[in-house]
């Protein structure tokens, strides 16, 4: 408080100052009297004369943009204007550490994979993220402050809108350029709302699959169920002559093959699916694993078709060598089945020009038709009704082959033509695949 004693002080003195002098002046002059009352007021008026000016200067600063230093002045003014300064400076650094909250808080929710959207009371659009206007077609700068319902026109969001009815999700159909979108709306603040969009097309394409695997295992399964429980009921009700019993039992063995290598199958998709990534540095000869096979494939054959392996002794797979076996023996299976008697199946290993490999299984049996093979690796897809029952295949085969393929890192590449036979192969990436040195002892399978 010594800027206010001094303040309250500085008037007396000098007023007492004035009329010392004035006094002394007033005794030269013949009026003494005369002299304090003028002296006093100088020194007065000069005091305030002084204070006036520290409170112009006080003044223009405040009435200027503020950004340099407050006028240091001393006394009342200049502690005023201390004061002023340090309130200022103490809010732009709290408004400032608010806004560099806020940049990082929508900088979070533009990271977000889910849309947001913000609407005011009257259902303008405050801010959205890209994902909001990517699910939506919006313009993130564009089209600020405009009317929701203008630009969103789906029935179903301006429905929900409209009624208030906000309690569950509001699901918009998929377009060529956007998928199915989850849309949720809360309500915040005073009247304004939260819009959440999600794309769930994946998710609907995942549950479609799910539907549709589970049905196709059920179909799959009760039909040889189907057929065991008739041949069950005819064994326990009717006598039948040695050849037909003999019959009826050879029938119901091959519908329990049957099923036993369809839950094979299921069995073996649930591993591939729910077991990591193999390993990168677990190397299989390529050889060994074409040796597995041509046992299974001869056997399988009967003689019926001429069949012909590649050695390849110089390449070695990094991964899982049961999974790579399954993989080619389904492979060998569908080309010993659809091939007719007389044809010729090889199975060989090519290097490609990149460093990489292929598995490859040609044939010359019936073929595929152009529009099928997109879908020939999908669980249960049947290229004819009852082609893969006839032969013996559970329709799980090739997509075994395609999940084998893409845990090593590859894919499987598919070229036929009806009538004219079928090439699969099985792509591997450089880093899975190397040439074996001159020394290594053969690797067993």
């Amino acid at each position: 408080m010594a800027w206010l004693s001094l303040r309250d002080i500085a008037p007396a003195a000098a007023a007492v100052a004035g009329v010392l002098l004035g006094a002394a002046v007033g005794s030269m002059a013949g009026s003494q009297a005369l002299g304090v009352l003028v002296g006093a007021a100088v020194f007065v008026g000069a005091v305030a004369l002084r204070d006036a000016l520290q409170a112009q200067r006080l003044l223009k600063w405040l009435r200027g943009s503020m950004e340099g230093r407050a006028p240091r002045t001393g006394g009342f003014w200049g502690e005023v204007a201390y004061r002023v300064e340090r309130a200022l400076r103490l809010r732009e650094k709290a408004l400032g550490d608010e806004r560099e909250r806020l940049r990082q808080f929508l900088s979070g929710i533009e990271a977000s994979p889910n849309g947001v959207l913000l609407l005011d009371a009257q259902e303008h659009i405050e801010w959205c993220n890209a994902v909001a206007a990517q699910h939506f077609g919006l313009d993130p700068h564009r089209d600020l402050q405009q009317r929701v319902t203008n630009l969103i026109r789906a029935p179903a969001f301006v429905s929900c809108l409209q009624e208030g009815a906000f309690d569950e999700p509001v699901l918009l159909p998929g377009s060529a350029e956007r998928g199915t979108l989850q849309v949720l709306i809360r309500p915040y603040g005073d009247g304004m709302k939260l819009v959440l969009s999600q794309d769930i097309t994946e998710r609907e394409r995942a549950e479609a699959m799910r539907r549709d695997f589970v049905a196709n295992v059920s179909h799959e399964i009760r039909t040889p169920l189907t057929v065991l429980a008739g041949f069950l009921e005819t064994l326990a009700q009717l006598p039948l002559s040695e050849p037909e019993r003999q019959r009826v039992l050879a029938l119901m063995q091959q519908q329990t093959t049957r099923m036993h290598a369809l839950v094979a199958d299921l069995l073996t998709l649930a591993q591939l699916e729910g077991s990591p990534q193999p390993a990168g540095d677990r190397w299989v000869g390529v050889g060994s694993l074409l040796d597995a096979v041509r046992a299974d494939a001869l056997a399988l054959s009967a003689g019926r078709h001429r069949i012909e392996f590649s050695d390849g002794a110089d390449a070695e797979v990094a991964g899982n060598d049961r999974e790579l076996l399954s993989a080619l023996g389904n492979l060998l299976a569908n080309a010993v089945r659809y091939t007719p008697e007389g044809g010729r199946i090889t199975a060989a290993w090519r290097w490609r020009d990149d460093g990489g490999g292929v598995l490859e299984v040609a044939d010359t049996g019936i073929g595929i038709a152009r529009e099928h093979l997109p879908r020939i690796t999908e669980r249960f897809y049947r290229v004819e009704g009852s082609r893969s029952r006839e032969t013996g295949g559970t329709g799980l085969g090739l997509a075994i082959v395609k999940h084998v393929a893409q845990r090593h890192g590859g894919e499987v590449q598919v070229d036929s033509e009806p009538g004219l036979g079928s090439t699969f192969r099985l792509l591997l990436p450089p880093g899975r695949v190397r040439r074996r040195a001159a020394s290594n002892e053969p690797l067993a399978a």
